[in-house]
């Protein structure tokens, strides 16, 4: 489940009620998830109630909750600006009703000077973030609360070994600690999951870091010659796919499903300021880690010979899955245990380009595919869907709907072509 704060939370929902729907939700065995997919994956696997009741609460809390609200009223925030107001009167002071103007600038300057040392600990952003999901999500559960099916690996990214930081029920850590001798271990036990889904969803410039307390550290020396600040996971990889496809992860499955609440990239905004400069960079930046996950990860013949691995994406059209497949086809990107589950002709599969009208039949027979192209209501949805930001507002009705309804039909699709084994009796 990938990252994209409410969105991506929404999102997921589709995914997870296209699987209850085909009957496989309770065959997964992993579940990895990245900032905004980290919201709905702890609280689906806390969750004890059945998938439809555990999605109308979690559509309420979407629609509900606002995280953003929450940071903003705080005490942190409000105390931070009253220091501001402070500052920001006796400047006005010095300029307007002393004879030394030349103060005002000499209190501007203490007050940049004071916002840019102590920023994170005058407005700990993460922490207020932790405390608004536990409140709207998790009320206070630690990773023992977990399920030990599925394994749920909260992926985050450690600042000081440029490594994905991970964590589970059985254990949390960076595999660069695991190599150190001795190797760096965490008692993960009482770690509290908002605070682990805080450092999955720390987008930098916005968030704080997140440090692993010292009562965290099986051996609180180690503490000190550490300095583990927890960012984002989706730094390092924002869909989640690296742990499970990676053969040498203890999270390595061979059938997998990426949801993916990335949208298309093109940009419509005026480049303004620096900070949405700054902001479109690092999307520029995450969408090439995305590419490069894709190509690496998903669709290298010689590491995806013995996986299914079926790929959702808002920002994919549902009119292109079946070609696409054949494209892939065609590529040889398809691996041969898929291609003979969907009883292709061997002369098709011999030469899929000479038969491309015939496969596409075929596949849209086998799925049973239904075309969109020409519906307004689904295309106004999905539209409205795109339109969503990756913030942690509150979503309408409307946007959770159009999000988690793209996401249900596109997992079915995706399911049946590319893991046909999993979904092949549905």
């Amino acid at each position: 489940m990938s990252g994209g704060g409410y969105r991506a939370a929404a999102f997921h929902l589709g995914t997870l009620r296209a699987l209850n729907n085909l009957g496989v939700l309770n065959k997964i065995d992993v579940v990895s998830t990245i900032s905004g997919g980290s919201i709905t994956g702890a609280a689906w696997l806390l969750s004890q109630k059945p998938y439809p009741k555990f999605e109308e609460d979690m559509i309420n809390a979407l629609h509900n909750k606002s995280v953003i609200r929450f940071v903003f009223t705080s005490r942190s925030f409000l105390f931070l600006a009253l220091i501001v107001l402070l500052f920001l009167g006796a400047s006005g002071y010095f300029l307007w009703f002393t004879g030394y103007p030349a103060l005002s600038f000499l209190v501007l300057g203490a007050l940049i000077y004071v916002l840019f040392r102590f920023q994170f600990k005058l407005f700990p952003v993460s922490k207020e973030i932790g405390r608004a999901y536990d409140k709207f999500f998790f009320n206070n559960k630690t990773l023992r609360d977990l399920p030990e099916r599925p394994d749920l690996a909260i992926g985050s990214t450690n600042l000081l070994t440029t490594r994905p930081f991970t964590f589970s029920r059985r254990k949390m850590g960076d595999s660069y600690y695991d190599t150190l001798t001795p190797p760096i271990k965490f008692k993960h036990e009482n770690f509290p999951i908002a605070q682990a889904v805080v450092a999955s969803s720390c987008v930098p410039f916005a968030f704080t870091p997140v440090t692993i307390s010292k009562e965290f550290y099986a051996n609180p020396s180690d503490f000190e010659k550490t300095d583990t600040k927890l960012v984002d996971g989706g730094v390092f990889d924002n869909q989640g796919i690296h742990k499970v496809t990676n053969e040498n992860s203890s999270w390595y499955c061979n059938i997998v499903l990426v949801s993916d609440a990335g949208n298309k990239l093109p940009f419509k905004q005026s480049f303004n300021n620096t900070i949405i400069l700054l902001i479109r960079t690092v999307d520029v930046f995450m969408d090439r880690i995305k590419d490069f996950q894709i190509a690496q990860n998903l669709y290298k013949r010689d590491l995806v010979s013995d996986k299914e691995i079926a790929y959702i994406s808002l920002g994919w059209d549902l009119e292109n899955c079946i070609p696409g497949f054949v494209n892939n086809l065609i590529a040889g990107q398809i691996p041969d245990m898929v291609v003979d589950a969907h009883l292709l002709m061997p002369e098709w599969v011999k030469n899929p380009e000479a038969y491309i009208p015939q496969i596409t039949q075929h596949l849209k027979e086998r799925t049973n595919f239904k075309s969109r192209a020409d519906n307004k209501k689904y295309i106004s949805a999905l539209a409205l869907a795109r339109d969503v930001g990756t913030n942690l507002t509150k979503l309408s009705f409307d946007q959770i709907n159009a999000l988690a309804d793209h996401a249900e039909l596109f997992t079915e699709l995706q399911a049946k072509l590319y893991v046909p084994f999993l979904v092949q009796n549905r």
